[in-house]
């Protein structure tokens, strides 16, 4: 019987590269490897980082190294890409999950806070995607998932820099998928809408609707990143039959009707409206 490349990935006995994945989405597509026996290496920038770990280690993966390390630093990235590197397994599959939001009005946000998604989002995204790309496609195999959005799909009215560091991760992902055709290698952009993480807590958006709102379950939006990770599939928009039928919805309006919808959700103080 003929073995699909689907399966070929998840027998593989290389490694799996999970960033972002102390809690939430990250933690959750972590743990759909894990459960499959594969040896992970899951990084984050906080400590939790170590108890989800052993969370891992218990699901069934054959083995788990945590990194703690902030990736908004280059050194934390070429320490990253060094742990994965070091053990001399290939790597098969990376995940690059970490990123960063913050809610309100730009001109009254942080600037160094609004950097620090820049930082985050995009430039360790390419950081280590420049590296990760270039060892698999050295090798002519290899499954790339990266944590894009919905909104990358619109203006993001008092969400601005986090929308624009969304679109800019799908256009991005897009697009090396698009130059390493027949390589061997997959990209697969992952499009989660409002999923019940830490995220919006973090991101100073409990007082908006789409903070108080009903969000999707992050083991349903991991499991379907999971599934057209393995398919090749180019881009995946998870979640329930609301967010995708907001992602298509969102297709056919103009620019500056979206630009208005995100503000009903995510300006503050929005929630006390409902």
């Amino acid at each position: 019987m003929a073995v699909s490349n689907a399966e070929k990935t998840a027998r593989s006995p290389g490694t799996v590269l999970v960033t972002g994945a102390s809690s939430g989405i990250g933690y959750e597509l972590a743990r759909e490897f894990a459960e499959r026996g594969h040896a992970l290496i899951v990084c984050a920038e906080d400590a939790d980082i170590e108890q989800a770990a052993e969370r891992l280690r218990a699901a069934g993966a054959e083995r788990v190294q945590a990194v703690q390390e902030d990736l908004r630093r280059r050194e934390g990235v070429e320490r990253l890409w060094a742990t994965v590197t070091e053990g001399g397994r290939p790597l098969t599959v990376a995940v690059l999950n970490a990123g960063v939001g913050q809610g309100g009005p730009f001109i009254e946000n942080d600037l160094d806070d609004e950097l620090g998604i820049v930082e985050l989002n995009i430039t360790s995204t390419l950081r280590l995607a420049k590296r990760v790309l270039a060892d698999m496609a050295g090798r002519g195999e290899g499954r790339v998932l990266i944590s894009s959005s919905i909104a990358a799909m619109m203006p993001g009215s008092f969400q601005a820099v986090y929308n624009a560091s969304k679109s800019f991760l799908q256009s991005f992902a897009l697009a090396v998928r698009n130059e390493l055709a027949g390589t061997g290698v997959t990209v697969t952009s992952l499009m989660p809408g409002p999923t019940e993480t830490e995220f919006f807590e973090r991101a100073d958006m409990l007082d908006t609707k789409v903070g108080q709102s009903e969000k999707d379950d992050p083991v349903t939006v991991a499991r379907q990143g999971y599934e057209a990770l393995l398919a090749g599939k180019d881009k995946v928009v998870t979640g329930s039959l609301k967010t995708r039928a907001q992602a298509a919805a969102g297709t056919a309006l103009p620019d500056s009707a979206k630009a208005q919808a995100h503000r009903r959700m995510a300006e503050p103080g929005s929630g006390e409206e409902r």
